[in-house]
């Protein structure tokens, strides 16, 4: 296990490049399983979660060859069908959240797929109903092996069809629309996820000769082809929870950060989210500069109440990024709730934080009062576990800005999303060491 030892107080300044995109890598990665020919990916992020994902394809029989750092080529000519029913597939999937996102290539081209139940981050339920209901829409038949804990889905021809989605998952509508383009007939979701994402995924399937139209909407239909053929370019997105990530740094304990390539086309109501806790922020072509913040101030609704922010599907506000905004407003003026719907334990990180010295009201699992102190009470540098993801790194932000020094261990969890974050952040001025 690994820990960061961080001196709080040291202001960054400088440039920096957001990452490729972690959501986005894992479902277009899965996507070459669908065609023997060569699949050509750019801008793939170098981090743990990835990382094993590639390494789980490989096992499975996929070729890599990397033509630069994070531009790789795949090709899964050759399936080992017989490794999908090892102990060693199955641990692998058992600890990452990604590999359920291979049920849906798999099931369309080999007519079957086996996994484990996925891992991931511990932030409540993540049901995966989404995945098994489109994929039995599709005529496949699914069980579950209790004794073995497998998830097993068989199919010896899907067939196109109509469905309507009780959840607007993400990773879901991407294992049915992967699925689909190589199903019998027409499929058409609706409620389906239109995250950029599943955006790129779909463009990405075009590229291979699928049929897609809707992209950027809830409503996507699918003309299944009988076969999909290789792309030669696929580039991933920045990674918008990064740059989110970033612009919380550089409002909290920035001298002047500029964010180059953001994608800023691809935010959403990202931006505004941070604009509404007080934070001035400039775009200029496809860069964001976050310029030096003495204080901000909390908006308040035109109509004078109370100002909440709640995550939402696309186009809403992303639930990754409900933990930045919640240390980010911890140094404002004013007083700000938070509603995090989609999950139910993605709040309780909030615990450190006041032991930090932060004020927060946790109302319940949902919902959070943050009351900002205007710089005029400090954080204090504290000992603390990172539990995902998500709250590791909002951690590290608090840590950077807090008074003296600060420990967080188990940061693996930040590993799995942010490419060499400690590096990447010292060489801006920050002070965080790793230890083994």
């Amino acid at each position: 296990m690994s820990t960061f030892i961080i001196e709080g107080g040291h202001r960054l300044k400088g440039e920096i490049t957001p990452q490729g995109a972690k959501n986005e890598a894992l479902q277009v990665i899965c996507a070459t399983l669908l065609t023997p020919e060569e699949v050509r990916i750019q801008n793939i992020p170098d981090i743990l979660d990835v990382n094993n994902l590639i390494a789980l394809l490989e096992e499975m029989g996929v070729s890599t060859r990397w033509n630069a750092p994070g531009d790789c080529t795949f090709q899964a000519k050759d399936i080992r069908l017989d490794y999908l029913q090892s102990q060693a597939f199955l641990d692998r999937c058992a600890r990452l959240r990604g590999s359920v996102l291979l049920i849906g290539p798999l099931t369309a081209r080999f007519g079957k797929a086996r996994i484990a139940k996925p891992g991931g981050d511990k932030i409540g339920r993540r049901r995966l109903d989404t995945h098994f209901y489109g994929m039995q829409k599709l005529g496949a038949r699914f069980y579950f092996d209790d004794e073995a804990g497998t998830y097993n889905i068989e199919a010896a021809q899907l067939k196109g069809t109509y469905m309507l989605l009780d959840e607007a998952s993400i990773t879901g509508t991407g294992n049915i629309v992967m699925a689909a383009t190589l199903a019998r007939g027409t499929t058409t979701i609706y409620n389906a996820a239109c995250e950029p994402y599943i955006q790129q995924l779909c463009h990405l399937l075009t590229k291979m000769g699928a049929q897609i139209s809707g992209i950027g909407s809830n409503l996507l239909t699918i003309r299944g082809v009988e076969q999909l053929h290789g792309a030669s370019l696929h580039r991933i997105l920045p990674d918008m929870i990064e740059i989110g990530s970033f612009i919380g740094m550089g409002a909290m304990v920035g001298d002047g950060l500029t964010i180059r390539g953001a994608g800023v086309k691809s935010l959403g109501i990202i931006p505004e989210a941070f604009r509404r806790l007080g934070i001035r922020l400039y775009i200029k072509g496809d860069d964001i500069l976050i310029p030096p913040h003495k204080h901000y101030q909390i908006e308040s609704f035109i109509d004078g109440s109370f100002m909440t922010l709640a995550d939402a599907p696309w186009p809403g506000l992303t639930p990754d990024l409900l933990s930045v905004l919640i240390v980010v407003a911890t140094q404002a003026r004013g007083s700000v709730l938070f509603h995090q719907k989609m999950f139910e334990s993605r709040l309780f990180f909030t615990d450190k934080l006041i032991e930090m010295g932060a004020q927060i009201i946790l109302c319940d699992p949902h919902r959070a009062v943050v009351v900002g102190h205007d710089h005029k009470l400090k954080l204090r540098g504290r000992r603390m576990v990172s539990p995902d993801i998500r709250a590791g790194i909002a951690l590290l932000i608090a840590a950077l800005s807090a008074e003296g020094t600060s420990q967080i261990d188990n940061v693996e969890q930040i590993d799995r999303g942010y490419e060499r974050i400690e590096q990447r952040l010292n060489a801006l001025g920050a002070h965080i060491t790793r230890k083994d």
